[in-house]
């Protein structure tokens, strides 16, 4: 099912999660060669198959989330259910689950179960509070992780609301964490023989990438404001508009930049100011570098203003949509966004692979694939007969 060169060929994951973090975990690390085998409920498919937009009654998020993963149906609260899922657990070297806590220990497939068929397997167990503590069965999802880390209150202009992003951002953060604890946990299993638990709570990742908030707060007593596109920590730093009615985005975070960037806009004697000095103290006088920076931007078009700063080696973007990003010179020398063939929906075009491999590159093999569509295959692997498959069917396990 994947390349021998492919860096996690050999690596079998069973993906029972939905709803986003656990399932883009287990994209990401088929990606790179594991074999992923998707569970899906036989009369409740990954929601990720409706949200969003469809062409011809095809999600389009799930061709996205669903690629490089076969898909089996199998209702893990039915007896058979529960015995199949047993017996790929012997077989497999990763389960990742979003269950909320207890749920797989109420169908007999918690982790003494799973473990007592398979010691070197690796659960990961992805939810939004994890596996203990006074909100561990609440129902979570990325967005009440972006409320509780103290990502929304830093989010937004000082006067307005605390703002959540439109995307999942939290989930997201989360499945990289994942498929990072995943990583290391089989490098543990190869030290020790062993497989563990991984506990992985939406609301953790987000918060380490917030930054050192809490150690502020706990030395200092300091409490980050909201301060829209500006920075507590460096200026000028912010969106300008051009003459042309785009945008762009500055950044000064090296002191270096901060004075290009004002002998640029014509007015250097700004960096001789003694408050010029440090990142700091040169946000306190935002106003006065953003009137500057602003004015000078505001009288030039996006590509005379993003020529200008390249020339004097001074950080800037455009602020770029979804058409920008398909068209931009830099994304397609990196080849981020790749053309997929599938067959319900012909050429797609999506974002590749999340990094590249100088020796062992990962590959997109195949986009989503429809609901159970490898059941029988898996089935049939796995050593079942056809009319054992079809008392399954019977039954209501597939």
């Amino acid at each position: 099912m994947s390349t021998p060169t492919a860096p996690l060929a050999g690596l079998r994951v069973l993906d029972l999660a939905t709803l986003f973090a656990g399932p883009l975990a287990a994209t990401m690390l088929g990606d790179f060669g594991a074999e992923v085998i998707k569970v899906e409920h036989p009369r409740k498919p990954d929601p990720s198959r409706g949200h969003g937009p469809s062409k011809d009654g095809i999600g389009l998020w799930w061709k996205l989330l669903g690629r490089n993963k076969r898909t089996l149906t199998l209702d893990l609260s039915a007896p058979g259910g529960r015995d199949v899922l047993l017996r790929l657990a012997a077989e497999t070297d990763v389960v990742i689950e979003n269950f909320r806590p207890g749920t797989l220990e109420r169908w007999g497939l918690g982790w003494e179960e799973l473990r007592a068929v398979n010691p070197r397997l690796v659960l990961a167990r992805v939810t939004g509070f994890g596996q203990k503590g006074p909100y561990a069965h609440r129902p979570g999802f990325g967005t009440l992780a972006e409320a509780m880390s103290g990502f929304a209150a830093v989010t937004g202009e000082p006067d307005g609301p605390p703002t959540l992003p439109p995307f999942g951002l939290a989930d997201s953060i989360a499945a990289l964490a994942t498929a990072y604890a995943v990583m290391t946990a089989l490098a543990g299993r190869d030290r020790t023989g062993g497989g563990q638990v991984v506990d992985m709570a939406i609301i953790e990742p987000i918060l380490t990438v917030l930054g050192p908030q809490p150690l502020w707060y706990d030395q200092l007593g300091y409490v980050q404001p909201r301060t829209g596109n500006r920075s507590r920590n460096n200026a000028p730093r912010n969106t300008y508009r051009t003459a042309d009615g785009h945008w762009v985005a500055v950044s000064t975070s090296a002191q270096s930049v901060a004075e290009r960037v004002m002998r640029l806009v014509g007015r250097p004697e700004l960096t001789e100011e003694p408050w010029f000095s440090a990142g700091s103290t040169r946000a306190e006088h935002a106003d006065e570098l953003d009137e500057a920076v602003g004015h000078w931007i505001a009288r030039r078009t996006r590509e005379e203003v993003v020529d200008a700063f390249e020339k004097a080696e001074a950080a800037i973007a455009p602020i770029q949509d979804v058409r920008d990003v398909m068209e931009d010179p830099q994304y397609r020398a990196l080849g981020t966004i790749t053309e997929v063939e599938d067959p319900e929906l012909g050429t797609l075009r999506m974002q590749n692979v999340l990094f590249r491999l100088s020796e062992t590159p990962g590959a997109i093999r195949w986009a989503g694939r429809p609901h159970g569509a490898d059941t029988d295959e898996i089935l049939a692997e796995l050593g079942l007969s056809a009319p054992a498959v079809a008392a399954l069917r019977d039954e209501g396990a597939l």
